[in-house]
C-alpha cells in the first residue's frame, strides 16, 4: 500500500543508525520532537466535491487526498503537518483512449481543470490543485500500463503512458530488452511522467535522457487527437516531439508512447574510486566525458556528500577501516567518491575500465573494486525512503539541480552551496548541504544538491525555511547562467525562474502552443506558465 504521507510503500523503511543520528545532531543541531497529523485528521479537511457525477469519476475523500499532492517539500509540509488546503474534486482511472477523450469532453462541458497523474512522484508541484478557479479532476493513468507493441526489427516498444518503471522493465525483460531509464523515483514514476517532464535516468550516460528514447506518441488534447509520426529522424520543420517533451500536461494527456529499446546487456558492474579533492575529481570526470568512454554512469560526490554517505551507512567499523586505508593512499579529509557503471559486453567493459583506470591514476585517484559500487546499486531506489525517516526524526531534506558548462561548474557549485549553507543564519539555524556531479556531457555536467535542516515547531516556519533556501539557491543559479532544472521539470516551484531562461519571445511561443492545443485552458492550470 502506498503511503499518503511521505514516499513509497508502507512496507519499506530506511532506518537511520544511532551513530548517524548523532552525526546529524552535531552538524545541524538536535531535532525537535514533532507529531504528524493522522490520516483521519487529513480526511476531515477534504471538502465535499463540486463536480457533477460521472461513471468514470470517484469522489471518495481518501482517493482525493491521495491525489492532492506530490513529493515537493512544500507538499510534505502540507501532508504531514496538515497545511493541505486544496484537493481534486474527483479522481478518474481511464482504461482506454476513449475514456480519456470522454473525460476531456466532460471537463470542457463542465469547465473543469484536468490534472494528469502518473505515479505522484513530482518534486516541483506538478500535481497541486490551484486554490482559485474551476474544480479540478485528477486523471490517474495507472490502468493504462501495458506493453501494446514490440517491434523487434526496429527495436521499438509501445506502452500505455501510465506504466511504472518496474512494470515497464519487467515486460521488456521477458523478451530480452531494456529501456534503461532509471530515475531515483523509478519505483513509482511513469513513462508519461518521464516524457512530459524531460526526465533523466541514473544511467543516462549509456542509455540517454528520455528525449532520444522517445520516438512517437498519441496525445488526446482538448482540441482533438494528436499523433506524432514514427520516424527515426526528420528535417521537416521544427520537431514537434520537443513541444510535448517538458509540456507538463498543459497540451493534453499522453496515452501511449513508442520508445527506443535495446537488448539486455551481457553484464553490468558498478565500482568506486576516490580523489584527493573535488577539483581534481572534477577534472578527471571532465576528461572521462570528453574522451567519451563507454560507461553507463559517472557520479562524483563532493567531500561533504562522501562523508555523509559514510556516516549514514550504519557501518561504523567498516567506515573507520575504510578511512584508515584511504588515508594511507593519500585520500584524506577532502576525499571525494566516484561511483561509475560498466554496462555492455565483457570485452567492451574491460576496455572501458582500463582506459578509466588510466585517467583516475593520472588524477591521483584510487580505484576501489569491492563493496561500495555494488552497495550503491542495491540501495539506489531505497534512498528516497531515507527522507521519510529523517522527516520523522525532525529533519527536512530537499534536493535541487542544475546543469552548467565545465568552465562555470566549479565556481558556480561553491556559490550555490554557500547561498544554501548561510541561508538560515538569521534564524541561527545550521544547514547541511552537499552535492554531486552526474549526467556528464562533453561540454558540461549536472550539479545535484542535497540540503538538510531542522524542522520547526511551527510548520509554517519549516515551510518558510525551505522557501528561503530554495529561493536563494534558485536566484544564484539564474544569476550564474545555469538551467533552473536539469531533470525535474518546472511545475509550480520553478515557474518564477522560467522567463529568465526562455526570454520573452520564448515564453510567448510556449503560451501560443498551449492555447493551440487547449483553447479553453482546462489542462493542468497554473503549472509551467501562466497564460
Amino acid at each position: 500500500m502506498k503511503r499518503i504521507q511521505g514516499w513509497g510503500n508502507k512496507e519499506t523503511d530506511y532506518p537511520v543508525p544511532e551513530p548517524a543520528s548523532h552525526y546529524l545532531e552535531n552538524v545541524v543541531g538536535p531535532p525537535h520532537q514533532l507529531q504528524k497529523l493522522s490520516t483521519d485528521d487529513l480526511l476531515k479537511k477534504v471538502p465535499p466535491s463540486t463536480i457533477p457525477k460521472h461513471p468514470l469519476i470517484t469522489t471518495d475523500p481518501e482517493e482525493r487526498l491521495r491525489h492532492a499532492r506530490g513529493q515537493s517539500l512544500n507538499d510534505w509540509v502540507d501532508m504531514y503537518d496538515g497545511l493541505v488546503n486544496t484537493f481534486p474534486d474527483g479522481v478518474a482511472y481511464p482504461t482506454s483512449e476513449a475514456d480519456v477523450k470522454e473525460l476531456i469532453q466532460f471537463a470542457k462541458r463542465e469547465k473543469i481543470n484536468l490534472i494528469p497523474y502518473g505515479g505522484g512522484s513530482s518534486v516541483v508541484g506538478h500535481l497541486t490543485p490551484p486554490d482559485e478557479g474551476p474544480p479540478s479532476l485528477s486523471v490517474d493513468m495507472a490502468k493504462m500500463d501495458q506493453l501494446l507493441d514490440l517491434n523487434e526489427e526496429s527495436h521499438e516498444a509501445t506502452f500505455g503512458a501510465g506504466v511504472r518503471g518496474p512494470n515497464l522493465e519487467s515486460q521488456l525483460e521477458k523478451h530480452g530488452y531494456i529501456l534503461g531509464h532509471f530515475p531515483q523515483s523509478w519505483e513509482y514514476a511513469t513513462l508519461g511522467g518521464w516524457i512530459v517532464t524531460r526526465s533523466v535516468g541514473q544511467q543516462s550516460y549509456h542509455y540517454g535522457r528520455i528525449e532520444p528514447l522517445f520516438v512517437s506518441g498519441h496525445i488526446e488534447t482538448p482540441n482533438g487527437p494528436w499523433d506524432l509520426p514514427r520516424v527515426p529522424k526528420s528535417a521537416a520543420g521544427p520537431d514537434l516531439r520537443q513541444l510535448l517533451l517538458g509540456s507538463e500536461g498543459r497540451l493534453g494527456i499522453l496515452t501511449q508512447a513508442t520508445m527506443r529499446i535495446r537488448r539486455l546487456p551481457e553484464e553490468e558492474r558498478f565500482y568506486s574510486a576516490f580523489f584527493p579533492n573535488f577539483e581534481i575529481g572534477t577534472e578527471a570526470v571532465r576528461e572521462i566525458a570528453q574522451a567519451e568512454l563507454p560507461l553507463s554512469m559517472v557520479r562524483l560526490s563532493d567531500p561533504m556528500e562522501t562523508e555523509t554517505t559514510f556516516q549514514l551507512s550504519g557501518e561504523e567499523k567498516l567506515v573507520k577501516l575504510a578511512k584508515k586505508g584511504l588515508n594511507l593512499f593519500g585520500q584524506g579529509d577532502e576525499r571525494c567518491m566516484l561511483i561509475y557503471g560498466l554496462t555492455g559486453n565483457h570485452a567492451e567493459n574491460q576496455l572501458a575500465d582500463s582506459r578509466l583506470a588510466h585517467i583516475i591514476r593520472k588524477h591521483k585517484g584510487m580505484m576501489v573494486k569491492f563493496y561500495l559500487g555494488e552497495a550503491w546499486m542495491k540501495k539506489r531506489f531505497l534512498t528516497p525512503y531515507l527522507r521519510n525517516t529523517l522527516w520523522e526524526l525532525g529533519y527536512a531534506l530537499d534536493t535541487l539541480e542544475t546543469a552548467l558548462p565545465w568552465d562555470k561548474l566549479g565556481p558556480s557549485r561553491k556559490a550555490i552551496l554557500k547561498a544554501i549553507e548561510h541561508g538560515l543564519e538569521a534564524e541561527n539555524e545550521r544547514v547541511l548541504v552537499f552535492s554531486h556531479i552526474s549526467h556528464v556531457y562533453t561540454n558540461g555536467g549536472s550539479l545535484y544538491i542535497t540540503y538538510l535542516y531542522r524542522r520547526a515547531q511551527d510548520p509554517h516556519q519549516t515551510l518558510s525555511r525551505w522557501q528561503t533556501l530554495k529561493g536563494a539557491a534558485s536566484a544564484k543559479i539564474v544569476e550564474l547562467g545555469g538551467t533552473i532544472t536539469h531533470q525535474h521539470g518546472v511545475g509550480l516551484d520553478h515557474k518564477p525562474y522560467l522567463p529568465g531562461e526562455k526570454g520573452s519571445i520564448g515564453m510567448q511561443i510556449i503560451r501560443d502552443v498551449i492555447k493551440s492545443a487547449d483553447p479553453e485552458g482546462i489542462m493542468n492550470q497554473s503549472k509551467l506558465i501562466d497564460l
